[in-house]
């Protein structure tokens, strides 16, 4: 895998900033008092166990769920406060990678691309369309599939085209939900690598929820630990697991890396 770590990260400039963010559905308290910013060109992993909130965290970080106390300021706007058509536009500035690629079996990988681009920029030209297209597919490495339909990809390059549509729209924010979930260590290995280049060549700045540990070390300029509904500890990966924490020790032997 490739050192990311030479990256430019402005710590001057804040494109997320979340304080004493509390969200509870009916008698569950899911996130209880976090703060979480993200810097303009960092990666930060968030780690936690299955049902830990970290996709709560990123449906309020899109506005697709409303905080129930808090601050929520994303790209300089409060979320919560934006009314439809704001939240729209903002939305358009941040790209989404869905853990199932969440692909058109319809459409073939042209298509499924093209289609973001056709839906929001009503004035795009068809050469502009297939300029996009064969950009991020060479950015992500699949120049050759074009023409080919989901069902003949595999896992891996599934994810790829997801992540490639989501870049299409060259997006500020990028949200990574479990990348590498399902896949082999190999695929896992160029996923890790493909996040990694599209941070240093679009600069975008990315929230990686993720319960892969190797995904975290690898990606994240810092690791956030989310535990019981609080960042349990925030920091560079060895200083996070640095610890004599019950939890953050079981959280290492949960993932099997001795």
């Amino acid at each position: 895998m490739e050192n990311f770590q030479q990256h430019s990260i402005n710590t001057d400039e804040q494109v997320i900033s979340i304080k004493g963010l509390y969200k509870s559905f009916e008698d569950l308290n899911v996130l209880k008092g976090i703060d979480f910013n993200l810097f303009k060109g960092e990666n930060v992993a968030v780690l936690g166990k299955s049902g830990t909130g970290k996709s709560v965290l990123i449906k309020i970080i899109v506005g697709l769920l409303k905080p129930d106390r808090g601050e929520v300021n994303v790209l300089g706007q409060a979320v919560d406060k934006l009314n439809y058509k704001e939240l729209d536009a903002l939305r358009l500035r941040i790209g989404f990678s869905f853990q199932s690629s969440a692909l058109y079996d319809s459409m073939n990988v042209y298509q499924n691309l093209a289609f973001p681009l056709t839906m929001n920029l009503k004035n795009i030209s068809k050469n502009e369309v297939k300029d996009a297209v064969e950009e991020v597919l060479d950015a992500v490495g699949l120049k050759d599939k074009l023409n080919q339909m989901p069902s003949d990809l595999s896992g891996g390059q599934r994810k790829r085209i997801g992540i490639a549509r989501t870049l299409i729209l060259k997006p500020e924010i990028m949200l990574y939900d479990e990348p590498t979930s399902g896949l082999d260590p190999i695929t896992s290995a160029e996923i890790i690598d493909l996040i990694n280049q599209v941070q240093q060549k679009y600069n975008t700045s990315s929230v990686i929820i993720t319960h892969d540990l190797t995904c975290a070390k690898n990606t994240g300029n810092r690791i956030a630990m989310l535990l019981n509904g609080i960042f349990l500890k925030v920091g560079k990966f060895e200083d996070v697991f640095d610890s004599d924490d019950e939890q953050v020790k079981g959280f290492f032997n949960y993932n099997f890396i001795q």
